[in-house]
């Protein structure tokens, strides 16, 4: 299958992504892993897309869609992949839309993951990270067994920058200006399936494989 996971920070996207992914054998094509790739390689494209990120520029449509373009032509994209982070605009959309098509190829649904804005940062600013492992925790609702401690690695737990108030206020803005307007972009074309983001992981995800045809 080949899906798009849409939906405002602290939906949840990454997390079902990866669990669905698994499941189907697709690969899981988070953009901020992505360009964390591709800008440790010695090309064209990986200079310019430093040099953005290193600015603290956002990467223009075009450069994205560019390193979007170059990871789908990747073997392990055959048979479908998730698409996480990507697009984020009207015309990051029409860019892939053309880009699928060149290769006969179609999506077959976007998940648009809907919560509401109060949820969302309550999720995100108790989000705390290990700086070793990376592994998620939250300090209400999957707190670690140690205070500050990664459970898995023993690695120190931070909060990540993006994820204090008015960062995360910051993105929500970013995401109604840029993203929403997508919601009708993928309805109008027959492919959005909304899920209700509010529930606890499981119960979204059992809600996912539902609105994909699948059962557990």
């Amino acid at each position: 299958m080949r899906l798009i996971f849409l939906g405002a920070p602290g939906a949840g996207k990454g997390t079902q992504a990866a669990r669905l992914a698994r499941r189907l054998r697709v690969p899981h094509i988070s953009t901020g892993d992505m360009l964390r790739e591709t800008v440790r390689e010695d090309t064209p494209l990986a200079r310019d897309l430093r040099s953005h990120l290193d600015s603290g520029r956002l990467v223009p449509d075009d450069k994205m869609n560019e390193a979007v373009r170059a990871r789908l032509k990747k073997p392990d994209t055959d048979e479908g992949f998730i698409l996480d982070g990507y697009p984020r605009t009207a015309a990051q959309a029409q860019a892939l839309q053309e880009n699928l098509s060149e290769k006969g190829r179609k999506l077959d649904a976007v998940l648009y993951f809907n919560l509401r804005q109060d949820v969302a940062v309550e999720r995100l600013s108790g989000r705390r990270t290990c700086r070793n492992c990376t592994a998620n925790y939250h300090v209400k609702f999957n707190p670690p067994e140690k205070e500050g401690v990664c459970g898995r690695c023993g690695g120190e737990l931070f909060q990540r920058d993006d994820d204090v108030h008015a960062v995360i206020k910051k993105r929500f803005e970013e995401y109604r200006q840029k993203t929403v307007s997508l919601v009708d972009f993928y309805r109008n074309a027959g492919l959005l399936k909304e899920i209700d983001a509010a529930p606890a992981p499981d119960e979204i995800y059992s809600r996912l494989l539902t609105a994909l045809g699948h059962v557990e």
